[in-house]
């Protein structure tokens, strides 16, 4: 028999810190209203509502939540991971979680694809474009921590035993703009412009200039060299006095140093150029410079348009039907045959349909699967 999982307090915590409570209702961008701790159902314009009763509400909206993943999710969960997946189908809404890659991956019994799968919920549409929203990072993160923490507590994972590695999938899909629910998305932008404008020359940008001015002296063929602000090296903090550093450790020494070291011969001296020198002579231009995108990075293949899709299937089944009906009809019976092989040759025109046919209906599941993930 399968087990019914109720919610626990984590559950209505975790959704009450990320929803907040709202005694007066408020408009949705859908032309809703909500009021409390995210209830839709009957919320009206100008209702106000006290905190035990947002409560009361929220007990009823989470019953819907539970008892649909109850419904759904066929695999064995935790008490963390069905308290995880209430807060999570809570904020998507229950024709949402129906179709997701959530909901398919726990029911391969993938429960940390699914975790994955969960943080793809973090985009909303805002001022007419699809961005990322910081708050949903925040509620994605706080669920799948909860989701992927065991009853027995945490498993230590020690780096010398499992060595973090950059996952360049996750890289490659990192947003391009983000902004926090509350705050315009021009005001985000004109705040990021003011604090560019009024940021200080940077120690980074002064090394730059002072490599630029040795190369420089160094050099005396060709153009100007530019140095790009990424490319110079970073200014350490200056370390303090001997006496005041704490020792960390103590060095010992396996075996003993030789007696004397041999002679190493020192490095010629380089003599500094003057001013006048270094604005005399122009140094070489820059031979190279970094591409921006890495040429090595895959590029994702367009899928095919839908209605070609849809006229390749057609295609076939007309193919397929018409195929074998030509071949056997072709020759007359009791006369000699026009076409001697025309029924073998309208049999494979009919294979040749339905292979089209096969085709044109996988393809289009296929994107079909893809648009729903």
């Amino acid at each position: 028999m399968k087990a019914r999982y109720q919610a626990s307090r984590t559950a209505v915590d975790l959704i009450k810190r990320f929803e907040g409570f709202r005694p007066k209702a408020a408009a949705l961008q859908t032309g809703g209203w909500t009021i409390g701790y995210g209830h839709t159902k009957s919320a009206r314009r100008g209702a106000l509502i006290t905190e035990a009763d947002a409560d009361a509400l929220l007990i009823y909206d989470m019953a819907a939540v539970t008892a649909a993943i109850n419904q759904w999710v066929f695999s064995p969960l935790t008490q963390n991971q069905f308290d995880a997946l209430t807060a999570f189908v809570f904020n998507i809404g229950l024709p949402n979680f129906r179709s997701s890659s959530v909901l398919r991956r726990l029911n391969e019994g993938s429960y940390l694809q699914a975790a994955c799968a969960m943080e793809m919920w973090r985009t909303a549409d805002f001022d007419g474009e699809r961005i990322v929203i910081d708050a949903l990072v925040r509620r994605r993160s706080a669920e799948m921590a909860l989701f992927l923490t065991p009853m027995e507590g945490h498993i230590p994972v020690p780096s010398l035993i499992v060595m973090p590695r950059v996952d360049e999938q996750v890289a490659r899909t990192a947003p391009l703009r983000s902004t926090d629910v509350d705050t315009p998305l021009d005001d985000v932008i004109a705040a990021a412009v003011r604090a560019e404008e009024a940021e200080p020359a940077s120690a980074a940008m002064a090394a730059a200039a002072a490599i630029t001015a040795r190369l420089n002296a160094l050099l005396h063929e060709g153009g100007p060299v530019e140095l790009e602000p990424e490319a110079a090296p970073p200014v350490a903090a200056p370390l303090p006095p001997a006496e005041d550093r704490p020792i960390l450790f103590t060095a010992v020494a396996d075996e003993p140093a030789p007696a004397s070291e041999p002679d190493v011969p020192a490095e010629p001296e380089v003599e500094a150029a003057s001013e006048a020198e270094i604005a005399a002579v122009p140094p070489p231009p820059l031979m190279f410079r970094a591409p921006s995108v890495s040429p090595f990075a895959r590029r994702k293949k367009k899928p095919a348009p839908a209605s070609a899709l849809v006229l390749m299937g057609l295609t076939g089944l007309g193919v397929a039907g018409a195929g074998p009906l030509w071949g056997f009809s072709v020759n007359a019976p009791g006369h000699s045959p026009i076409i001697p092989d025309a029924p073998i040759a309208g049999v494979g025109l009919g294979v040749v349909g339905a292979g089209l046919l096969a085709a044109s209906i996988y393809m289009l599941l296929a994107r079909l699967a893809g648009q729903s993930e």
